[in-house]
């Protein structure tokens, strides 16, 4: 509601702008009833009348939370493909002026993609009400009337098919997101019909998917074997302290139920407790041997871990990755 189209005006680059004002009405519990809403139009000058149209659209809402956070940029490009058929094709992107953490940007990115859909929702539907209206107004022409403008159609000169997708390549190349690109190149408007013929590429989404399943399985691979010798290590540790704890208190019995009387009970003893330390360090020495060993294992099992992944980062294409990110 609400709405103001200001005039358009021509641009030094041959470009013609306009600004639109309009109100819209919100449903989300945690904005407003209502917004207004800012909207620049760009229309290009490769632009041809009567044959193809490339308009882009700007849109600033206002009054609702983080709104000078973001904004969205519309694509309208209207083709003429026959004489009374014509192909609408809209994409739309969600630009950021500011880059806001995380869950603000998720709870952004929601609440933009719902309200899109409803918006382009109602605009197929009200084009669907257009086309029915006029349909119905040239089923209720005379016939005298329909020969005549049939004819004067026909007098009418028509511009070649051909010119037509170079100017809306030469409009898309400064100003599309690389996926624009590859669709506008991919698809081909067939002259005089209303049929769109699709040229497949191949993609390599298979080899990428198949390539992060073999990461991710060797990563699950190191990471259980990481876990098996933490767990023995853990184990050979406990058993270690129960079998200190253990000779520890048999040797305090031994100790409590009788006293050496003479020098020669006493260098026994002395002898016995001797060969009692040393085997005990000499166990002590193998389990430390065994522990160290262990954190080798675990660490030459992280280097490979770091090494294979630092591959798979460098050796990926910085083009591709670029892509993949956009």
């Amino acid at each position: 509601s609400d709405i103001i189209f200001h005039p358009w005006k021509k641009e030094e680059n041959g470009n013609q702008t306009r600004v639109i004002l309009y109100t819209i009405t919100l449903t989300n519990p945690l904005a407003p009833k209502t917004a207004t809403v800012t909207e620049t139009q760009t229309m290009y000058k490769a632009s041809q009348e009567s044959e193809c149209y490339v308009i882009d659209a700007e849109v600033l809402t206002h009054d609702v939370p983080y709104h000078d956070y973001f904004y969205t940029i519309n694509r309208y490009t209207l083709t003429r493909v026959a004489r009374n058929k014509s192909r609408l094709r809209v994409s739309t992107e969600l630009r950021y002026r500011k880059q806001p953490w995380g869950l603000v940007k998720s709870f952004i990115e929601k609440n933009f993609w719902s309200g899109l859909e409803d918006y382009f929702r109602h605009l197929e539907s009200e084009l669907t009400k257009t086309e029915s209206t006029y349909l119905s107004e040239v089923h209720r022409q005379s016939p005298k009337e329909k020969v005549s403008k049939q004819s004067t159609v026909r007098r009418r000169k028509r511009a070649h098919a051909h010119l037509r997708v170079p100017h809306l390549e030469e409009v898309l190349s400064p100003v599309t997101t690389p996926t624009d690109e590859e669709v506008a190149h991919r698809i081909k408007h067939v002259a005089g019909s209303t049929q769109t013929r699709h040229i497949p590429e191949e993609s390599p989404s298979g080899f990428h998917l198949q390539s992060v399943s073999k990461l991710l399985l060797v990563i699950s691979f190191v990471l259980v074997l990481l876990v098996i010798l933490n767990m023995m290590l853990f184990y050979k540790l406990w058993m270690l302290e129960y079998t200190t704890q253990t000779l520890t208190a048999w040797q305090g019995l031994r100790l409590q139920e009788r006293l050496p009387q003479s020098q020669t009970e006493w260098a026994q003893l002395l002898e016995s407790q001797q060969k009692y330390h040393d085997s005990e360090l000499q166990k002590w020495r193998e389990i430390i041997k065994s522990s160290v060993m262990l954190l080798d294992q675990m660490k030459d099992s992280l280097i490979n871990l770091q090494n294979g992944i630092g591959s798979r980062d460098f050796g990926s294409d910085p083009e591709e990755k670029r892509k993949r990110f956009h």
